[in-house]
């Protein structure tokens, strides 16, 4: 290990030319920019940020240039150990998916990468990003490893003498993959019955005609069903 961090030390120690700055972080720029690009195609949540966008670029950007500047005073070993200081920094933002924080480490990565790699081998920075990139690409519009989500809570009234559990069951059993029942409560001075449900819809169940089903098995009393979005299960 101490003797391929001393090889890798001294492949970056010499200082870099005027040409090789500029040219080091217009790349730096343009990965970053592919790196902001890629944050939005792939984001799901309800807070999209362009502040944080903007920030993305910077922070690869200005990390290229420190790069830059150590190399050829300390060579690599303090290049390293200014990626080192900038991955322990606290990044003040609340953020709001765990995967704000990974593209902060792509981002630093590519900085880093542009700026300690000489010009004849950029291309190992730009075929290592557009392998993330491809693989982030795809994990998000494929759905992978999302976990099945509610799609609806149910929430109908009954009266006392509904015997609910085997008036709901073939419903249940026709249009929805699963259900889960969550609470029942009186309602109405105890004349009726509230009961609340988080269900998954089939594909195919249409749901005017689960309600329909619905509104006649609880004696066309009230019925509400409310459409969940993304992972939230709602109240």
């Amino acid at each position: 290990m101490p003797d391929f961090i001393d090889n890798l030390s001294s492949s970056v120690s010499s200082s870099p030319s005027a040409l090789e700055i500029i040219i080091a972080v217009f790349v730096s720029l343009i990965l970053n920019l592919l790196v902001a690009a890629l944050y939005k195609a792939t984001y799901r949540g309800k807070n999209f940020s362009q502040d944080y966008v903007h920030t993305l670029v910077i922070i690869g950007t200005v990390v290229t240039i420190i790069i830059l500047i150590v190399r050829g005073e300390g060579g690599g070993q303090i290049a390293f150990g200014m990626f080192a200081a900038f991955s322990i920094i606290r990044f003040r933002r609340n953020l709001t998916q765990a995967r704000d924080l990974a593209f902060i480490f792509v981002s630093m990565a590519v900085g880093l990468s542009v700026g300690a790699l000489p010009l004849d081998k950029l291309w190992l920075a730009v075929a290592v990003l557009a392998i993330v990139a491809v693989a982030v690409y795809i994990m998000s519009k494929a759905d992978m490893y999302a976990p099945k989500r509610v799609s609806h809570n149910l929430r109908v009234r009954v009266t006392n003498d509904i015997n609910y559990d085997e008036s709901f069951a073939s419903i249940f059993a026709t249009y929805a993959d699963e259900v889960d029942f969550r609470s029942v409560e009186s309602a109405q001075a105890g004349m009726m019955t509230e009961l609340r449900y988080d269900i998954t819809l089939k594909d195919h169940s249409k749901v005017a005609d689960f309600m329909e089903q619905m509104q006649v098995a609880c004696g066309n009393n009230h019925v509400i069903l409310t459409k969940m979005r993304g992972n939230s299960l709602g109240a």
